[in-house]
């Protein structure tokens, strides 16, 4: 009698306990379902909100994401219902405890890879009682070009000093030679070559500055990978054909990234010219690409020396030449590559390099993958513009399937 006494006396406590424990649960899940529309914002926060022409985040006494514009998730400052950046969060905080409008500019992460930032001008202040609100204006233009304008003339001063310099010793040359037929021709074969070193010279920095000013987020929309590479490789053609190189292409993604094709197009080109620029004669140029983990990767791998460990540390760098003689006989510009870094940086990616003296170069760009692809019906499936009307004649690319001759080190083909 005495055991069952007891044993009935725990079953008791244990259905007690269990009975509190679920109405606890309930209460909780109750509160947690509160739908998000029902989180009421001070009387005419909504409408001011709606014409400030910021982006703007609502947090609530957690850091919660109450509310936020779709400006917020362009520029990377949330993600899903959480504030992204630590920077932001300890403003919140800031204001929270002391009661105070704080305001700061913060040069924050473009996206989870590379090097890329955007500038931001942030005033956090508090919103009704109960929520914080984060405003922020995007101030990355402004910052670039007060930046460029700083050192654009030291760098183009001595950058076009070579060129301009060397056409102006072969017209005096050729002024004191006008009676040699063969030397006229010969200093005339010259200043052609240097016009046009000039000439790439000068619309490299131009692209370079356009570049370095460029707005992604406002200016961007979805973009087909595959017509990226399909344009960039129509365009390396006369090249390549001129050195006898295959270009073999290698796989195909269905995700898309979101940016500026005209300028994806433009970097992918800057590393197969330069794979073709340093690449034997009669070898193939590999070009891969997959998706993987929110990322699309695409891959350039020449057959050329390969770059020593010193040179790949700087090979990014503006005007950086690996070999200065060389150079000057490709015709390369030193700007190529950079142009590639900062197109990845606009992106949120980053630009990549495998190399080994004596076994090539692998160049991997790597961007995120657009979210919501599902809904974007409306983007057209056809070929990069260029591909189609304008006398531009279907390139010659060798297909292999994605499994053939990939390696970790680029998914080359």
């Amino acid at each position: 009698m005495l055991i069952g006494l007891v044993a009935g006396l725990i079953g008791l406590a244990l259905g007690t306990f269990g009975v509190l424990a679920y109405r606890v649960s309930e209460k909780q899940r109750h509160l947690l379902d509160v739908d998000a529309d029902e989180i009421a914002l001070p009387a005419g926060a909504a409408e001011v909100l709606a014409v400030v022409g910021r982006a703007f985040v609502v947090v609530d006494a957690v850091d919660g994401v109450v509310r936020a514009s779709p400006a917020a998730y362009a520029y990377g400052l949330v993600r899903g219902h959480t504030v992204v950046h630590k920077e932001l969060l300890d403003m919140t905080a800031g204001v929270r405890r002391d009661g105070v409008i704080l305001e700061k500019q913060l040069e924050l992460p473009r996206g989870p890879l590379g090097q890329g930032t955007i500038i931001v001008q942030v005033r956090a202040a508090m919103l009704g009682e109960e929520y914080i609100l984060l405003l922020a204006d995007d101030r990355t233009e402004i910052t670039r070009t007060e930046e460029i304008r700083n050192d654009f003339v030291a760098n183009v001063s001595h950058e076009l000093k070579t060129p301009v310099g060397a056409i102006s010793l072969l017209a005096e040359a050729l002024e004191s030679s006008a009676d040699d037929e063969q030397a006229v021709r010969r200093f005339a074969k010259r200043m052609h070559k240097e016009s046009g070193r000039l000439a790439a010279l000068v619309q490299d920095i131009i692209e370079l500055s356009r570049l370095q000013g460029a707005s992604v987020t406002q200016e961007g929309r979805p973009v087909d990978v595959n017509a990226v590479i399909a344009e960039a490789v129509d365009r390396s053609q006369l090249p390549a054909e001129s050195k006898n190189i295959r270009i073999v292409v290698g796989g195909r993604t269905e995700g898309k990234v979101f940016g500026d094709q005209d300028l994806l197009v433009t970097a992918l080109r800057n590393l197969i010219d330069n794979a073709i620029r340093y690449s034997p004669v009669n070898t193939r140029v590999g070009i891969g690409v997959r998706s993987r983990e929110g990322l699309v990767s695409v891959s350039v791998t020449d057959q050329g020396e390969g770059l020593s460990p010193e040179d790949q540390e700087r090979v990014f760098e503006r005007f950086y030449r690996v070999d200065s003689a060389r150079s000057r006989h490709t015709g390369g510009t030193g700007l190529g590559l950079s142009i590639v870094k900062h197109v990845a940086s606009n992106h949120g990616g980053e630009v990549t390099l495998w190399s080994q003296p004596g076994q090539g170069s692998t160049f991997t760009l790597r961007l995120p993958e657009m979210e919501g692809q599902e809904d974007e019906d409306e983007v057209p499936q056809a070929a990069a513009p260029g591909l189609a009307g304008h006398g531009h004649r279907k390139p010659t690319v060798t297909q292999v399937p994605r499994a053939a001759g990939a390696k970790e080190r680029g998914a080359n083909a």
